[in-house]
């Protein structure tokens, strides 16, 4: 066990972070996802017809709205 805030910025990039939107988290589950085919859990089509849904019907649209705070950092008057 080691304190993540007294590690030197070398000891840092062997650190695994966690992904910063659905977008990537969805390129990493791509990645890396074998371990939910272990034990015939999932098979690898169900696994790409999920990514290919959230990324069409929740990623794709959210990207051609404006988020909120864009909203009222622009237009709030």
């Amino acid at each position: 066990d080691k304190d993540i805030y007294a590690l030197t910025p070398e000891e840092l990039k062997d650190v695994p972070s966690v992904p910063g939107s659905l977008a990537d988290a969805l390129t990493a589950l791509e990645k890396d996802h074998a371990f939910l085919l272990k034990g015939d859990v999932f098979t690898e089509d169900v696994v790409e017809t999920w990514l290919e849904y959230k990324r069409t019907r929740e990623v794709d649209p959210l990207r051609l709205r404006p988020h909120p705070f864009e909203f009222s950092l622009y237009y709030d008057a």
